[in-house]
């Protein structure tokens, strides 16, 4: 019967962990599987331990947030070295399990990493500190495993998640009939991002894209995905000074995407999840200015675009930082709407990438290592 405790921290992580012990379960009914998650891992019988709730910040200022932070780490801290387990998994979250990965490791445990973090693209010197502290490492993109193994790190590819949550085949139709959109005038999905500062930053400048737009196209329309982390009142403010009408609807990002003729969607991993779906899309991306400059010297790598560095080549328009401009976005997304061979070359592409992100079924194979692992 192996002892299993997952550690997660945001609230995509508490869903990845949540998927993961379904699969372990399935496989292994016997498994004691024991963690520190939210309500997802709790839905899917994951034992939460007692008096350690999930390790988010969100909502949290000042000395609160330290306290808060202190108190979680010490209190995993003595978990880790205190009791029995066959095998700790870490999902995502770096900034804090690569500390809970070093004091498992030193307290003699085997540790896996899910959801690896992409020291890659911003600290490559970081992969022999994972050699020495992860037993193995499961990654979701495809070039990620060679990277991992040529630094000497065990390493297993599964395939993406998101193959799993977002569906084969969208009714387009239906999707516009369901937000009452016009089925035969274009559509343009607007992601401006999951985090508050982010949109805070971004919507404004995809709310005069989308005037610029309109101005061309009086019949186009727009659509708003809110994720569940955005503030109603943050976006409700900033869709008010927009002079053109904007659906908003929540926690139906591909939904949105699938209905969308067009995205102009924040970097992240929306941009993979579009790719996914298939709707040709424009990345933006802008910060402040000194966070700009501190990632420009660490990231390591030609685009940002999650898409296309899995494909290894520009398939998506990056307008980063002084680039992200309604000017250009309007730019690229008048080219796309109205160039048929660009937008069919895009959409081409993104069927590649889709390809190359395996098969569904990432939880079930990850299950599969773990429960490996356990009987290593």
């Amino acid at each position: 019967m192996p002892r299993i405790l997952i550690i997660t921290g945001e609230a995509s992580g508490d869903l990845h962990g949540a998927h993961l012990a379904r699969a372990i379960a399935a496989r292994d009914p016997s498994a004691q599987l024991v963690g520190i998650g939210g309500p997802g891992m709790r839905a899917a019988g994951v034992t939460m331990i007692p008096g350690i709730p999930q390790l988010d910040l969100v909502g949290l200022i000042g000395l609160s947030a330290v306290r808060y932070l202190i108190q979680r780490v010490l209190a995993i801290r003595r978990v880790l070295k205190g009791e029995s387990w066959d095998l700790v998994v870490l999902i995502d979250n770096p900034g804090l399990n690569f500390h809970f990965a070093r004091v498992a490791k030193a307290a003699g445990l085997r540790v896996m990493y899910y959801i690896a973090p992409q020291v890659w693209a911003w600290r490559p010197g970081r992969m022999k500190w994972i050699q020495r502290r992860v037993d193995h490492v499961v990654v979701i993109l495809p070039f990620e495993a060679e990277l991992y193994r040529r630094a000497g790190v065990r390493c297993t590819f599964v395939g993406h998640p998101l193959l799993d949550s977002v569906a084969p085949h969208y009714d387009r139709l239906a999707l516009r009939r369901t937000y009452n959109l016009d089925t035969s005038a274009p559509v343009v999905g607007l992601l401006p991002g999951s985090r508050q500062a982010e949109v805070s930053m971004l919507l404004p400048i995809l709310l005069e894209t989308a005037r610029r737009l309109a101005a061309n196209g009086p019949k186009t329309q727009f659509v708003l995905a809110q994720a569940s982390t955005i503030d109603d009142n943050l976006l409700h403010a900033l869709l008010q000074r927009s002079p053109v009408p904007v659906t908003v609807v929540k926690d139906q990002a591909s939904e949105v995407m699938a209905a969308s003729d067009l995205l102009l969607v924040a970097s992240g991993t929306a941009t993979l999840q579009a790719a996914v779906v298939g709707t040709p899309m424009v990345l933006l991306y802008r910060t402040t200015l000194p966070t700009y400059w501190v990632a420009r010297c660490l990231v390591q790598v030609k685009w940002i675009g999650l898409v296309n560095l899995v494909a290894g080549r520009s398939i998506v328009p990056e307008l980063i930082q002084d680039e992200a401009t309604a000017e250009r976005l309007w730019q690229e997304a008048r080219r796309l709407l109205t160039d048929r061979h660009a937008y069919n070359d895009m959409k081409g592409g993104l069927r590649q990438v889709r390809g190359l992100l395996g098969e569904p079924g990432a939880s079930g194979r990850a299950a599969e290592v773990v429960l490996a692992e356990c009987r290593a």
